[in-house]
């Protein structure tokens, strides 16, 4: 009988550690779910609103054609119901859109096959743009808020 007493609790010792090491994979699993869920909400839309701050910082270094050109629409291809001279009364220096130094991104919301950015310019005037997830397009939202069922 000294025997089985000599071997009672010897498999404790490997329970234990197998228990620790569960433990410690769940854990980490739920941290790493959890971050990765706060990195996809924060970063979903960033690809669209880096363009549209690009876009802004064209006007303000008044690139216009640049700009213009982010709207999918350039000299040789020009878009056809949006023209230049249409896009320079929108945006051009007499817009009241001359003065981006205020210009943030205040919302940005993934809506079908596009982004709606809503930008605040500080003076109780706001925009709101729409970037083409396929192409990389800016331009006005085809409605005034997403759609429902989008």
């Amino acid at each position: 009988m000294a025997g089985y007493l000599e071997q009672y609790g010897a498999g404790e010792e490997l329970h234990a550690r197998r228990i620790k090491i569960i433990k410690r994979t769940l854990i980490s699993l739920l941290t790493l779910a959890v971050v990765g869920g706060i990195l996809l909400f924060v970063f979903h839309n960033y690809r669209e609103e880096q363009r549209v701050r690009q876009f802004y910082s064209f006007l303000g270094a008044k690139d216009y054609k640049s700009a213009y050109a982010l709207f999918g629409c350039t000299d040789t291809t020009p878009c056809r119901y949006y023209g230049f001279d249409q896009f320079m009364r929108d945006w051009g220096p007499n817009s009241g859109h001359d003065d981006v130094s205020n210009v943030r991104i205040a919302r940005s919301r993934s809506c079908g096959s596009g982004v709606l950015l809503t930008v605040d310019y500080g003076r109780q005037q706001q925009e709101k743009l729409w970037v083409e997830r396929k192409d990389m397009s800016i331009g006005f939202p085809p409605v005034q808020g997403c759609p429902a069922g989008m």
